[in-house]
């Protein structure tokens, strides 16, 4: 069994052609940006939006274990008393309560994903997995990349490297393209932004080039965390130094977009310090990589 938050058909963001994006839950690292906060945790999460709830109080009625009271400020969950069975949100007629997670085989999966092959393979598409980190799913992921492999099926995974090296080689034999994220070249920086030092990131991607693994660099390009030129030309040596064929990179501009998921999972989403990029900070970006051979493209 694996658990997953989402899947999101025709896309056109996460790899070539149109895809079918999966999303697995849990991720290492706690990166101050994220856009998936509800893929962080490992476990079945309840998202409640407020500005939704009607007070109707259908849910604190069919609860099972009385773990939900409905007050002024909407509905209180006793998260001691709460099992994550699901049937508040199932029941809720404005849809405020969301369940984030599904338990499902790859068998189950792959009825999803087949549906699509048609349209896959007119446009030169395929699968992506994504996260949270897939790799912290590494039996499942790789059982689940063997079965798209036996149909034919290109398979893409999108993933911060923070893992063990044997498991990240073990998943690049099954895997025709690596969306590899490189957030910050500073250790420190690194860890205060993410949690984690880019230490195991940076040398796995090395590993992945001298592999030969096809990689694609995405970087988050943030106004006041790593849009300077100083973080800008380290990464451009860095990716220029790596073994075999020049890697491409996909800018992907910061926006806070997600903050609705934040309030829907009672996190403060702290915006203090981080800035969408400017048209010069994009430009003088991909000018930077340019001068180290590098094609930079925003989006993909």
């Amino acid at each position: 069994m694996g658990l997953i938050f989402d899947i999101k058909p025709y896309s056109i963001n996460d790899g070539p052609g149109i895809r079918i994006t999966v999303f697995f839950k849990g991720c290492p690292l706690r990166c101050t940006w994220c856009h998936n906060p509800e893929g962080i945790s490992p476990d079945l999460q309840k998202l409640y939006s407020h500005s939704k709830c009607i007070g109707c109080s259908t849910c604190v009625d069919y609860c099972p274990e009385n773990a939900l009271t409905l007050t002024q400020e909407g509905i209180v969950t006793d998260y001691e008393a709460c099992t994550m069975c699901g049937l508040c949100a199932i029941v809720c007629p404005a849809k405020a309560m969301e369940m984030s997670g599904e338990q499902v085989t790859v068998s189950e999966l792959m009825k999803r994903i087949t549906r699509e092959i048609t349209t896959m393979d007119t446009s030169n598409g395929g699968v992506t997995v994504s996260g949270g980190e897939p790799l912290m799913q590494p039996d499942f992921l790789i059982e689940f990349l063997d079965a798209c492999g036996r149909e034919g099926i290109h398979r893409a995974v999108d993933t911060t490297g923070f893992a063990s090296p044997e498991i990240l080689l073990e998943v690049a034999r099954r895997t025709d393209l690596f969306l590899y994220d490189i957030k910050l070249m500073d250790a420190e920086k690194h860890r205060y932004y993410t949690g984690v030092s880019n230490e195991k990131i940076l040398s796995n991607l090395q590993v992945l080039a001298e592999y030969g693994a096809p990689v694609n660099i995405r970087i988050p390009l943030i106004r006041g965390v790593n849009a300077d030129e100083d973080n800008i030309r380290q990464t451009a040596r860095f990716i220029a130094s790596l073994a075999g064929v020049k890697k491409a990179v996909n800018l992907l501009p910061y926006h806070n977009i997600a903050i609705h998921k934040y309030q829907k999972l009672g996190q403060t989403y702290d915006l203090s310090g981080m800035e969408e990029p400017t048209e010069e900070d994009i430009n003088r970006t991909i000018s930077i990589f340019s001068e180290y051979g590098i094609e930079a493209t925003v989006g993909g």
